[in-house]
Order: C-alpha cells, then structure tokens, then sequence
C-alpha cells in the first residue's frame, strides 16, 4: 500500500503542475456587432503604445496576432474594418502549501479578486499537493487583452483576455512560444458564437 502511494503523489503532482500552465480565457462581444462584416484589420497604434511592456515584447505579440488573423482570412489594410490594442497586466503570485500530504490551503489561486476581476472573499483557489511544514512559492502570472474595435465608429466590439503562468521568462524560446500560445488561445474564441436574443 505505502509503494502505491509514492507512485500516485508524483503522478498527481505531475497532473497538477501541467494545469497550471494552461491559459485561462474569457471573452465578450457587442452582440449587434455585425462579425461577418469584417475581413481587414490594422493595429491601433495609440493603444498599443499605451500597453506597458517593453518593444520586443510588443513586436512579439504583434507577430503572433497577424499569424492568427492571417489564419482567420484577415488581411492587413491602410483601410480596415476593424483594429486590434493589446493591454498587458502582468504580477506575481505567492502560493502557499501548508502542512500534511495532500491538498494545501491556497495553493493555485486568482487572489482575492479571483480570475475575470470577480470578488473570492476566501482568497485562494485550487490548493495544490502538500508536505510535512508550510511551502511558498512565487510565480509571475500575466493577463493580455486583444482588443477589436470597430474602424468606423471607434466602438469597442470584441475583447479577449488570457491569464496564465508566464513561466521561464529569460529562455527566449520559452517566451516566444508562450505568448504565441497567450494568443492563440484567446483568438480562438474569435469569431464570437452570437446567440440570438429570444
């Protein structure tokens, strides 16, 4: 029983690190915007240069976007139907494991004010593996937005939002691949589903 216990906690460990990387989305819609409408797209610039994150960072957000557009039938255009802001949010986490095997209190979690800016008056979320004695942790956790607005009346029509673990930061490889994953996923709930009010 006791070799069956130490093969399983690894493996749980293992299922809980991998879900920490995922990236969480939500996404909202003007529902009397008209989504088939659009087939170009041009980068605000005065957004954009408002986002705070540096240059290369920027430019590699820039790419993965027009990779996903691309992919979507969006051609780039002087004058376009819609254009795309991003806006960063980026902080770190502190998670907590504290005594005995098995769940500790806190240990993936939003914060207080929880994943989408939603009020958690516990402040903590999921809790993660724990050990014998209290293990802190700190990880740096990102949010981006992608933000489509329509050209012709300025009207914000679309937003998605990933939030997630940044990971490796300084293997530049890491960092590239993360943030083509960051957009992905969030593009991926583009175009919305409109549902039609009854």
């Amino acid at each position: 029983m006791k070799k069956m216990k130490l093969i399983m906690l690894p493996i749980f460990a293992l299922l809980f690190l991998g879900s920490c990387v995922s990236v969480q989305v939500v996404a909202d819609y003007d529902r009397e915007a008209n989504f088939n409408s659009y087939k170009s797209y041009a980068f605000y610039k005065t957004g954009i240069d408002k986002a705070q994150i540096s240059d290369l960072d920027k430019k590699r957000i820039l790419k993965a976007i027009e990779t996903e557009m691309s992919a979507r039938g969006f051609v780039k255009s002087e004058n376009p139907d819609i254009l795309v802001s991003i806006f960063t949010k980026e902080r770190d986490q502190v998670d907590v494991y504290t005594g005995g095997a098995g769940f500790g209190y806190g240990g993936f979690g939003f914060g207080r004010f929880g994943f989408g800016g939603f009020y958690n008056p516990w402040g903590w979320g999921w809790g993660g593996p724990g050990f014998y004695g209290n293990t802190v942790s700190t990880r740096t956790e990102g949010s981006l937005y992608i933000d489509l607005i329509d050209a012709k009346n300025k009207e914000l029509v679309w937003q998605g939002k990933g939030v997630g673990t940044l990971g490796n930061v300084r293997n530049i490889e890491k960092k590239e691949a993360r943030i083509r994953e960051f957009v992905s996923e969030i593009l991926e709930k583009y175009p919305p589903i409109v549902v039609a009010a009854n």
